[in-house]
């Protein structure tokens, strides 16, 4: 049977790659520490696949079709469409795991939970720019999971923890040998195109990383679903966290770091997931 091999969370923000070579100091090594302290994490857990969990930003969906949940099942993905990751990130194509993916999908589908499904997804910097920062080598095949955190109707914080409980099930129930990693990307607040651009909603931030240090996934679900409305459209990626909280057994975590970076316009945080033993 497969294993859990360690449940982790990682900010995102294209300005960490767009800008990368103008930020100031203090903001690099913020950024560079985060990241590396994660990697070096990530690299200890030896995953033979890497489940990531990003939204996604009107690459492969739009507003004629935009699933809830969207889980990748293809042997391979393409590399970042975005030019300013690709100078950093010259992967055009990544490795899958199509038989894990298709596992997850089954499991959802006998649990009741109906998420669409791909074949082939395009991973854009949610999913690849924590790839590139944390400097995976090699990068472990990857099952990618979508979760709509850009337009309403998003799913609500009590439907991501099922489907973290049931992303774990799938994981530990897969009849291969393999060590299976978790990362949720993305988050925490952040304002994109709309009034207060580039704010920092810290106060918001600082309620998440307590609730998810904690670990109780009924006032994870309750608080959020209240907060997230009144903080930044960025903010709605916290989703991809109580994913991934519900899938480490919602056992709370140990924050790595998190820095309030106007600079790149993110609450940007990083975390592990406490695991038996």
């Amino acid at each position: 049977m497969a294993k859990l091999a360690g449940v982790f969370a990682a900010s995102h923000g294209p300005m960490i790659a767009r800008e990368w070579n103008s930020l100031s100091a203090p903001t690099r090594a913020a950024v560079e520490q985060g990241f590396g302290r994660v990697g070096d994490r990530l690299r200890a857990a030896r995953p033979d696949v890497l489940v990531i969990v990003s939204p996604d930003h009107w690459v492969n969906f739009f507003l004629n079709n935009f699933p809830a949940f969207c889980v990748g099942i293809g042997a391979e993905h393409d590399g970042p469409p975005e030019p300013f990751l690709r100078r950093f990130f010259n992967h055009p194509v990544l490795p899958g795991h199509a038989g894990l993916g298709r596992h997850v999908l089954d499991t959802a589908l006998n649990r009741d939970f109906d998420p669409s499904m791909s074949h082939r997804l395009t991973l854009d910097h949610g999913f690849c720019l924590p790839l590139w920062r944390m400097g995976l080598d090699p990068i472990p095949p990857i099952v990618p999971i979508v979760v709509n955190e850009v337009d309403d109707p998003m799913p609500t914080m009590r439907r991501c923890l099922a489907f973290g409980s049931l992303l774990k099930d799938a994981i530990e129930s897969y009849p291969e040998d393999l060590r299976v990693a978790v990362l949720a990307t993305g988050g925490l607040s952040h304002f994109i195109g709309e009034p207060g651009m580039g704010q920092i909603d810290e106060a918001f931030d600082r309620t998440c990383i307590s609730l998810f240090e904690k670990g109780d996934p009924a006032a994870i679900a309750a608080t959020l679903e209240r907060d997230v409305r009144h903080t930044g459209n960025g903010g709605h990626e916290v989703r991809n966290w109580v994913v991934a909280h519900a899938a480490a057994g919602a056992r709370g975590f140990e924050l790595i770091g998190y820095h309030p970076l106007e600079e790149i316009y993110v609450g940007c945080a990083f975390a592990e997931w406490r695991q038996p033993g």
